[in-house]
């Protein structure tokens, strides 16, 4: 049998070691001590591992978890998983009401992480995958993330500039800005053809102990877009996230990323 790469199989060691402290994770200290290793070696895999959301790195605490990263890229992020499938329960009752495409998200700097999806029953529908990032200011769910920030570190997220997707997309910070004011006034995020030509988008945070942890959309395309089918979604959103911050607040949901 070939010899094990040495450095790969330290990042596999450090991984597996994290998996098995769960939420609660380790020091770097307690990490050298585990796997015998020296912590100057361990350093730079903790960095880029959690550069790359692999690895979830607590700056108050200095305590390393397992990340989010696994879950998107091969759905080994086990954390929560039995709230992450009531959560996607509670997306297919959406579905079911209002037959659109109905996703789950975090932010990740300046973008959307898509981490849930339950699929329209429609043939013609939203193509979009698990594990996409999208610019969070040209779709719904990104607007309803940034409505849990201040607006200063909204604008020291888009220090650069804001990314354009459509000819509808917010390009202006003061504008977006506007909107995501009226967001957390409203308590419902949108876009309309922002992200995707012939898309529409609600979305609404979700919130656990105050903080906002994720959000929730419907997106549907515009030829079917109606005042009954926008006032459906909405009030099947709405219905949604107390039924989700509900199901995070009692199994203890963390999404770490």
């Amino acid at each position: 049998m070939p010899k094990q790469h040495r450095s790969t199989a330290r990042v596999l060691d450090v991984l597996e070691y994290l998996a098995t402290e769960g939420q609660k994770g380790c020091t770097l200290s307690e990490l050298s001590a585990a796997l015998n290793a020296p912590k100057s070696s361990l350093f730079p895999i903790l960095h880029t591992l959690a550069d790359r959301k692999y690895v979830y790195l607590d700056k108050g605490t200095g305590r390393y978890s397992i990340g989010i990263g696994t879950y998107a890229l091969g759905r080994a992020f086990t954390a929560g998983r039995d709230a992450l499938e009531l959560i996607l329960k509670a997306m297919e009752a959406i579905v079911r009401s209002c037959e659109e495409t109905c996703q789950l998200a975090v932010l990740d700097k300046e973008k959307v992480l898509y981490i849930g999806k339950v699929d329209s029953p429609q043939a013609i529908r939203l193509v979009s995958s698990v594990g996409a990032r999208l610019p969070a200011n040209c779709t719904a769910l990104g607007k309803a993330l940034l409505s849990g920030l201040k607006d200063e570190e909204i604008l020291l997220l888009f220090k650069d500039r804001l990314c354009r997707m459509t000819d509808r997309s917010i390009t202006d910070i003061q504008h977006l800005l506007a909107q995501i004011r009226a967001i957390r006034k409203g308590g419902i995020a949108w876009e309309h053809e922002e992200s995707t030509d012939h898309v529409c988008c609600y979305a609404v945070p979700l919130r656990k102990g105050g903080k906002v942890f994720a959000a929730v959309s419907v997106s549907f395309l515009t030829f079917r877009s109606t005042p009954e089918k926008e006032r459906l979604v909405r009030e099947s959103l709405v219905k949604a996230q107390a039924e989700i911050e509900q199901i995070a607040e009692e199994r203890g949901f963390v999404l770490k990323y």
